[in-house]
Order: C-alpha cells, then sequence, then structure tokens
C-alpha cells in the first residue's frame, strides 16, 4: 500500500511542504515519484516517518534525528525503545495530573500540601540517556543513587534550588549581562558549586567538575532544545553558554 503526500501530511498531522523539505534533505525521501512528479510513500517510509516524528517529539533538531535513524538500524529494536519511553512518559503524566489534583483540592479545601504528593511525576530520569551516552552508566548510576537517597523534603528542596538558579540565569540574560562580568562570572561561580555537589559528575570530590564536563554540557544548553527551555529558550541559553565558557577559561 502507497499513500500520496497530501494523504501522509494529513494523516500526521504535519504539511505537504515539510515533507517535500525531509526529502531535500535526505531524512525522508518518497517510495517513489510518479511521472507526474507525486511522491508516493510505501510502508517503509511511513515507518521511517513515525520515528521522525518521535524523535522530533523528544526536542531533536533535524540533523540529530538523521544521526540516530543512521546509527540505528535495527527498527523493531528502535520502535521498541519508543514504545518504552512512551510507556514511562503515559504513566508520568498521569501521575502529574493526580498530583495537581490533590494540590487543587488541598488549597481550594484549606487542607495541608504534603511534598511527596505535589511532587510525583516529576521525572528525574529523563536524561538518562544522554548522561549515559555521554559520560557513562557509573555517572547516572552514582547520580540516581543520590536522588533516590534523598527524602522528599531533601529532593524539593534541591528542586527548588535549581529554580532559583535557573531563573537568576534568565534574569540575568535578560538584562543583556556581559558574560565577562563580575556578576554573570559569580552566576557561573554558583552554577559550578551546584554541579560539583551532585555525586557522580565528572571530577565529584576531586576539585569539582571537569573541564571536558562543563564545557560539554555548557554546548548541550544550547545545543538541545530540552536543555535550552530550562533557560527561556536559545538565545538565553547562549548567555549561559558564554559565561561558563568564560569562567572555564579564567579558573582552569
Amino acid at each position: 500500500m502507497e499513500a500520496s503526500i497530501q494523504e501522509v501530511a494529513r494523516a500526521a498531522g504535519t504539511t505537504s511542504r515539510t515533507l517535500r523539505h525531509y526529502d531535500a534533505i535526505g531524512l525522508l525521501p518518497p517510495t517513489r515519484v510518479a511521472d507526474n512528479g507525486y511522491r508516493w510513500y510505501g510502508q517503509d517510509a511511513l515507518v521511517r516517518l513515525q520515528r521522525i516524528l518521535l524523535l522530533r517529539d523528544l526536542g531533536l533538531g533535524l540533523a540529530q534525528i538523521r544521526r540516530v535513524l543512521d546509527r540505528e538500524q535495527d527498527e523493531p529494536t528502535a520502535l521498541r525503545q519508543h514504545l518504552r519511553h512512551l510507556r514511562a512518559e503515559q504513566d508520568r503524566l498521569a501521575r502529574l495530573v493526580v498530583s495537581v489534583e490533590r494540590t487543587l483540592t488541598a488549597r481550594e479545601n484549606g487542607e495541608p500540601l504534603m511534598a511527596q504528593d505535589m511532587f510525583d511525576g516529576f521525572d528525574h530520569t529523563q536524561y538518562r540517556e544522554e548522561v549515559e551516552r555521554r559520560w557513562g552508566a557509573d555517572t547516572y548510576a552514582a547520580s540516581d543513587a543520590w536522588w533516590t537517597s534523598m527524602s522528599s523534603d531533601e529532593q524539593a528542596g534541591w528542586k527548588q534550588q535549581a529554580a532559583d538558579l535557573g531563573t537568576a540565569w534568565v534574569d540575568a540574560a535578560r538584562a543583556g549581562t556581559d558574560p565577562a562580568s563580575d556578576e554573570a562570572q559569580a552566576l557561573a561561580q554558583r552554577h559550578v558549586d551546584w554541579l560539583a555537589g551532585i555525586p557522580g559528575t565528572p571530577g565529584h570530590g576531586h576539585g569539582g567538575p571537569t573541564t571536558e564536563y562543563l564545557l560539554g554540557l555548557a554546548d548541550m544548553y544550547v545545543a538541545d532544545p530540552r536543555f535550552a527551555e530550562n533557560y527561556g529558550g536559545a538565545e538565553h541559553a547562549t548567555f549561559v553558554r558564554d559565561t561558563i565558557r568564560t569562567w572555564v577559561s579564567t579558573h582552569r
């Protein structure tokens, strides 16, 4: 069975223009092009498009998606991995719904709030694959053991600390702060100290995060939309990256 480009675009919730762009960059060629120039997509192409859309929903850019598809040629294995992620995300979202409902009910009825209920569903494992690929399974295992060893109040406190740090970065970026300024560099020092307190961070217990780790993480803040959105988008994440790079150049 084959589907026309219009049928595929409509079913996938995208546009014919997008599909033609995917073809132009070699990401998703049609199964065949008819004599009249119409593009037709067979089952293999449709599966590839499904994988593209799944990866796009994870926040990956088109260049990253192409690298993943080129690397992971075994479609059933890749799809099973996507399915595991989607089921885990489905469970997490269900827990978040219950968490927010509990908070809303408690606030409306004047009842006390329980931290373990409020923060259920905020998943600390969402970047596991990236961490293990970049810095090894031991790094993730150490940080995960540290996280799960904390009480609910301790976890909530750490999340608040991280949120406060993120807010400080966004405020500084919006103010047009110079990455080399004393204010920005103090913020970079605060960020490095925060990272140093996380077991599993490369360099933990040996003088703080390694230079390679800091530079790699700073670049990832900009390159990965999931990280960039923590700082209000790529523009603000670029300020974070440049500030950390400047800190590294003067402290290492």
